[in-house]
């Protein structure tokens, strides 16, 4: 049996501690990562052990000798705020410039919570974003997905929103498949001139088309939302002018 010396021991242990990087606070590093995904694994690395035992020509024993890499995955609890529960994750849609003021449209989804006192946070955090919940009582919200798009339109206070639900499951769409709302752009505009067009489309849509009443049309692209398992388009018409339709072309 070879018998191991202090001087050999030294060395090991030196080899060892060459193998230690020492960083960032890992917890904090989840912490950050946390805020750019729902969820996510870390790893953690496995520490060096080292046993002695024995007295003279005591015996090394190491769980994780140098160059020995081990990692174990732990699943990190998701926070509510990590999960947009009570704030949504927004994805502008399309913006421009109607008669000298600035417009946007903004998509904006809300998370299921998981249980009534995540559902009544997240029903005083919709109200003071400016929305409200489509449901009658806070604890509908439980298990379910709430989803807006709002318009924000020169200095209103509060935005304007056009499509709202409240959804434990999206309704699946393929192929041409179209789903969409038309109002006036400007509150003031005149019945019938509803030239903003907002609606969803599948995620394979490449194209969509809405015409208007004065015979002329738009084409515009879908966008993706972050969020939603559909896309979404924008189209705006002449002015005085109403829409006709909006169908998938491409």
């Amino acid at each position: 049996m070879t018998r191991t010396t202090p001087t050999d021991i030294a060395l090991l242990l030196a080899d060892v501690a060459d193998e230690v990087e020492i960083g960032a606070a890992p917890v904090q590093a989840v912490i950050r990562g946390g805020r750019r995904r729902r969820a996510r694994r870390w790893a953690v690395a496995a520490a060096t052990t080292l046993v002695l035992a024995g007295s003279t020509g005591a015996t090394l024993m190491a769980a994780g000798l140098p160059g020995e890499h081990r990692t174990t995955a732990t699943q990190l609890p998701v926070s509510p705020q990590t999960r947009h529960v009570y704030v949504p994750q927004r994805t502008e849609l399309a913006h421009g410039v109607d008669r000298g003021t600035n417009w946007r449209v903004e998509f904006s989804v809300w998370e299921a919570p998981r249980d009534d006192e995540e559902a009544s946070g997240q029903a005083a955090a919709m109200k003071a974003y400016g929305v409200l919940q489509p449901v009658t009582k806070e604890r509908q919200l439980v298990g379910s997905t709430s989803y807006f798009v709002s318009l924000y339109y020169g200095d209103e206070r509060r935005p304007r929103v056009l499509v709202l639900d409240t959804v434990q499951k999206w309704d699946a769409m393929s192929g041409h498949d179209v789903v969409y709302n038309s109002v006036p752009l400007k509150r003031s505009d005149a019945a019938g001139a509803d030239r903003l067009v907002v609606g969803r489309v599948a995620r394979t849509a490449q194209q969509v088309r809405c015409t208007w009443t004065d015979g002329t049309d738009t084409t515009v692209r879908p966008t993706p939302a972050g969020g939603s398992p559909v896309n979404w388009f924008v189209c705006v018409g002449p002015v005085g002018k109403g829409n006709e339709t909006a169908a998938v072309t491409r």
